[in-house]
């Protein structure tokens, strides 16, 4: 391991220890049950266990996007789809399919993600490789148009059904919930593992990172994502405030 993996990796690891000191997002309390039947249909699905086996070889981490990241979006869009979706009527068979279509859009959404407009080459690729599983085509389109309108501060493309919209917005705050605790756990490193810059260029950068974060709080497009969102930003916000403090103490003069 050179001189820069091994600083980001301390910071990664320095970064985890913080974050082990704050508690779990308040959504995975107050909404356990619906994230236990997101779980529980992702593991056992037929249709989200064969895309999921797919998924694995054409994801990769470089941008802090690969696998692991796709696995929390969609479990937390199954979740938010379980909660939106009992409160609009679905129950049954129904309610679990949607839940199952949730799971297939969030395994997907950055299958394009080293492509400039990534969320429009994903909803092409995605449309591409669905043909190959059993859905009905009202079913992929609601997929593709999430996955083309999951990014953050960017247009949206309508969506011409209620259900189909319930997805979309499902997938987006399940997204950007990851821009809490897992920012500093996960994706950040990930992400600098690739870039590799200098300490000194990551330092500079970081103050307009941190106001994104602020700027997401207001974006939640569900009930359960304006309710629950900006409190995993906020846990981040706060990890990430520590974190940058811990470097500017304890890293600030290692040049690299």
């Amino acid at each position: 391991m050179d001189d820069a993996s091994s600083l980001y990796a301390r910071l990664r690891d320095r970064a985890r220890q913080i974050a082990s000191r704050y508690p779990p997002a308040d959504f995975y309390r107050d909404h356990a049950e619906a994230v236990d039947a997101s779980r529980a249909l992702f593991e056992s699905d037929e249709l989200v266990l064969n895309l999921r086996r797919s998924v694995c070889d054409r994801l990769e981490d470089d941008f802090g996007h690969g696998l692991l990241h796709a696995v929390k979006v969609a479990l937390d869009a199954g979740a938010l789809i379980h909660i939106e979706g009992r409160a609009a009527g679905y129950s049954g068979g129904y309610l679990a399919r949607r839940i199952c279509i949730a799971h297939c859009a969030g395994l997907l959404h950055d299958i394009q993600r080293k492509q400039n407009n990534h969320a429009e080459h994903g909803a092409c690729r995605a449309r591409e490789l669905l043909a190959a599983y059993p859905l009905v085509a009202g079913e992929v389109e609601d997929i593709c148009s999430a996955i083309r309108n999951h990014e953050a501060f960017k247009s949206t493309v309508s969506v011409n059904t209620r259900d189909g919209a319930l997805v979309s917005d499902c997938l987006y705050d399940a997204d950007k919930f990851r821009w809490g605790p897992d920012n500093f756990t996960d994706t950040l490193w990930a992400m600098t593992a690739f870039t590799r810059p200098a300490l000194s260029d990551f330092l500079k950068h970081y103050p307009a990172g941190m106001a994104s974060l602020a700027r997401i709080k207001s974006t939640f497009r569900t009930a359960a994502g304006r309710a629950y969102g900006p409190g995993f930003i906020d846990l981040g916000i706060a990890i990430g405030e520590e974190l940058y403090q811990a470097i500017r103490n304890e890293f600030r003069n290692i040049p690299v």
